[in-house]
């Protein structure tokens, strides 16, 4: 549990056996584990210096453990003081490198093979990202959606644009409008299309990564640094881009507002996005959490708040209303 944190494994079945026979001495939690006393001892010293043992006042050779909540509250704090320092430090060495060589042709394109492999690398991307990031999403996925992706989170924070084109069956997993809600929410550019070719992520119009093959979708991937293909990519998402639907919701009460349509008998956003994105109706009411016969009434209500007589009709009023 705590090898992230730098600690091996035996100091932490060390730190355990303090947690369960407090105020042991070396010599005692020597003979219960079957190894030596100095090398107990060692292992004390350096959880006694992680934060996590203390000594008894008025009897050095007993420790006692620090509550496990606190004791590594503070060294997750610590290692993300640490990280963070490395942050810092990584983007003052991009200073140091050379970038107007001519680059030689294999460099320009990496192929990555493994998912682990595939997602840390797109990790990498995102993180460098300083100005867009433009994504092309579809299934499937390396994880499991319905969770906000927190480095897309970060980069809207510090004020990176983030633009995406989402599939429509991507979006019929459970979960993924609210993490998509989430996204927008924080400023993410979202739209949906039914025609998104691929999945391709591309950082600052310079580096694109998309799958190697449309059969290991997660398993291999095509890395390509500046060339003719990213700004032929680039084009191609701007292509895509002009013909998509915007994605939105409103913050404040997940209704939509426009002009000539009164609060009092406002089309519920979400259900709009949902049946815009052309979800089948037994995925929007999986996202909206309801049953098919609740579904049948909102739809019903919503034809007849659009004052249309059919779900096309009212498609063609909620886009003349600036609805959808």
């Amino acid at each position: 549990m705590l090898e992230a944190l730098g600690i091996s494994e035996q100091d932490e079945e060390l730190y355990r056996a303090v947690l369960r026979r407090p105020h042991a001495t070396a010599d005692e939690l020597a003979e219960r584990a079957g190894h030596a006393t100095a090398t107990i001892r060692r292992g004390l010293r350096r959880l006694e210096d992680l934060g996590l043992l203390a000594r008894l006042a008025g009897q050095p050779t007993r420790f006692m453990a620090i509550r496990p909540d606190v004791a590594v509250d503070v060294l997750v704090s610590r290692r993300q003081q640490e990280l963070a320092q490395a942050q810092v430090a990584a983007r003052a060495l991009v200073s140091e490198m050379v970038t107007d060589r001519p680059q030689d042709p294999e460099e320009l394109v990496e192929i990555v093979s493994g998912r682990r492999a595939v997602a840390h690398r797109f990790l990498q991307m995102e993180q460098v990202v300083s100005d867009e990031l433009l994504v092309l999403d579809r299934p499937p996925y390396a994880y499991s959606p319905g969770v906000p992706n927190r480095h897309e989170l970060e980069l809207l924070a510090r004020g990176v644009r983030c633009r995406g084109i989402y599939a429509p069956d991507g979006l019929e997993l459970p979960g993924r409008m609210r993490e998509l809600r989430t996204l927008v929410e924080a400023g993410e550019e979202a739209r949906t299309s039914s025609v998104v070719p691929m999945k391709l992520a591309i950082a600052d119009r310079s580096v694109a990564i998309l799958p190697l093959n449309s059969e290991q979708v997660t398993e291999q991937a095509l890395v390509v640094h500046a060339s003719t293909l990213v700004d032929a990519l680039v084009s191609l998402f701007e292509m895509l881009w002009v013909r998509s639907l915007p994605l939105t919701w409103d913050v404040s009460d997940s209704s939509a507002t426009s002009a000539g349509t009164s609060n009092a008998a406002q089309p519920p956003q979400e259900l709009l996005n949902l049946l815009a994105a052309g979800l089948s109706d037994t995925a929007i009411a999986r996202q909206l959490e309801v049953s098919p016969r609740t579904l049948s009434r909102q739809l019903a209500v919503l034809t007849r708040l659009l004052g249309a007589r059919t779900r096309f009709q009212a498609g063609v009023r909620a886009r003349q209303e600036g609805l959808v």
